[in-house]
């Protein structure tokens, strides 16, 4: 049965949070005696302190986005769910939640500054440009794989019905929803009780008269292609990631929060109480290749299931907004640690709604995002939820989760832009943000559909190899602490072979059809550029952390 599955999920999760998370805090010497950057700045426009009940919940909708739900349901398919499972769950303990909590407490401690800041000072002003570089072209690729994913989802339609026109029209309402949330708490101080409430609700009935749209209104947003959502989608990029915190990101990421919140309590009801069983296959393999496309365990599963158990991204989110609004050092245990391990849980209720449909099953030929979809449905349809109202709701909270990752990330690769470049006047973030985008634009609107799917290779593999640098980063940062390494050197080791070892992979086809390329896709060029790129520069933020690390053990 799925409901045991989720229970003991739920059971080993709470426990690592306060065992390992508890011993990791030790570790990092966590003082609320130590004022942070958050509190001591506090310019009202990105150094803003809030509670971490507030900020857990932004937090956690920028990091979730689609990577715990795609990526888990492209493992289970491919390998079966228990190798996607088994991952999830430790990677999550004692890999990705290690990563999102030393880096955010790595960033605290510096003056809220970036990851990128600490290499610069540990290591070397050539490791620092390179990383800067390097974290930019990840950024880069979540924001074409997200923006893609967002517009096939605006242009859904499912056994005859178009979900899209909904889905789209409930999500830009909850932007405006947002906005107004923003305006009301920091210049009305409302009730954050009284407010949340209130627009939970109104979220709620909104999304229930976006899944009654009339017929000409659906008509003309269906007619919308892909390709024009994907420019208005950089659009909303570009604006959000220039307007002041307040405004947008934290109310926004706070209703999000709660958003999710709501689909992960919906989602654990229905694997609970729901009486579905397993049917997928536990290993879905042939040794250790897949039986699905012969893709091998390893290296890809680490890669495949992304975001579920660990993630780069997650630590440039940690340093880039999250620190500058750490009310207190504890803060960072509940927020960083703690949202890691909430998006495990996520991981393995996304997982699930393969888990409980047999091999063959026509609904596993979908897109993940509407498998991810029939499942939630499926869940709802328990409590006499109309199945097109539940369908709507589930592809939202879907494109809820990438927008709160799309405008975070535009504005991290705005500030890491700025930082490469030392610009730091308000017309240079104009210009940084539409230079970061106009990359984007180009890839989509040269690509053909179902872009996401020829950039994911990519993303995972460079934002796994993100997350074993910033690894690495932080492990030469403890050691010139001269602080214990282990228990983030191990996990950065771990994933440094998994990533370069798929990186290699990556770039393989396209040396061997060298110099004619007459055997390549364009998929396979661009992986095989991108991955000479960034496995050169890794390479050589690899030797010069380990050459200081060596020193500081001889001496």
């Amino acid at each position: 049965m799925i409901a045991l599955v989720v229970l003991v999920t739920i059971a080993i999760l709470l426990l690592a949070y306060f065992t390992y998370g508890k011993f990791i805090s030790k570790r990092l010497e966590i003082n609320d005696a130590n004022i942070t950057p958050a509190c001591k700045i506090n310019d009202g426009y990105d150094f803003v302190p809030a509670k971490s009940s507030l900020l857990i919940g932004q937090h956690f909708s920028a990091i979730a986005a689609a990577g715990p739900i795609v990526g888990p349901i492209l493992a289970g398919l491919w390998f079966g769910w228990v190798p996607a499972i088994l991952w999830i769950i430790l990677g999550s303990i004692f890999v990705g939640g290690v990563h999102d909590f030393s880096s955010l407490i790595a960033s605290v401690r510096r003056k809220a500054s970036s990851i990128g800041e600490l290499v610069k000072e540990y290591m070397s002003p050539t490791s620092y440009i390179m990383f800067l570089v390097f974290t930019w072209l990840t950024l880069i690729y979540v924001i074409i794989a997200f923006t893609d994913i967002t517009a096939q989802s605006f242009a859904t339609v499912s056994s005859g019905e178009a979900f899209g026109p909904s889905v789209a029209t409930a999500s830009f309402l909850y932007l405006l929803l947002a906005v107004i949330l923003g305006v009301l708490l920091y210049k009305f101080k409302i009730n954050l009780k009284i407010a949340t409430t209130t627009f939970i609700i109104i979220f709620v009935i909104l999304i229930y008269f976006s899944s009654k749209l009339p017929a000409p209104v659906s008509e003309f947003l269906l007619g919308i292609s892909i390709k024009n959502w994907e420019i208005i989608l950089l659009a909303y990029c570009f604006i959000a990631s220039v307007l002041p915190m307040w405004l947008l990101l934290q109310p926004r990421g706070y209703l999000g929060g709660w958003f999710l919140y709501l689909t992960i309590g919906i989602s654990i009801i229905g694997s609970l109480f729901g009486g579905f069983s397993i049917q997928y296959p536990a290993f879905n393999l042939d040794g250790i290749q897949s039986l699905a496309n012969g893709k091998y365990l390893f290296p890809l599963l680490f890669i495949t299931v992304a975001c579920g158990a660990c993630s780069g991204f997650h630590g440039i989110v940690s340093s880039g907004t999250t620190s500058k609004q750490i009310e207190k050092e504890s803060d960072t245990r509940v927020v960083g640690y703690g949202a890691m391990l909430l998006e495990a849980l996520v991981a393995v209720l996304a997982l699930g709604t393969v888990m409980i449909l047999a091999k063959g099953d026509k609904s596993l030929a979908g897109d993940p995002n509407l498998i991810y979809a029939n499942g939630i449905a499926k869940y709802m349809g328990l409590i006499g939820v109309d199945y097109n109202l539940a369908i709507s709701f589930a592809l939202l909270a879907f494109a809820t989760f990438v927008y709160d990752t799309l405008d975070v990330c535009t504005r991290l690769a705005r500030y890491i832009f700025q930082e490469l470049f030392g610009w730091t006047s308000k017309l240079s973030a104009y210009l940084a943000t539409a230079i970061t985008l106009s990359i984007p634009l180009v890839f989509l609107m040269m690509s053909k559909e179902k872009a996401y799917l020829s950039a994911w290779g990519v993303f995972g593999t460079s934002n796994q190899l993100l997350a074993s640098l910033i690894l690495l980063a932080v492990t030469v940062w403890l050691a010139k602490e001269g602080k214990k390494i282990w228990y983030t050197a191990l996990p950065m080791l771990f994933m440094m072979v998994m990533t370069v070892w798929s990186l290699i992979l990556l770039i393989l086809p396209f040396i061997k059809s060298f110099p004619s390329f007459v055997d390549l896709n364009s998929n396979q060029m661009i992986a095989g550029i991108s991955g000479i790129i960034l496995f050169v520069m890794s390479m050589f933020i690899y030797a010069e952390a380990f050459k200081l690390l060596i020193i500081k053990k001889q001496v």
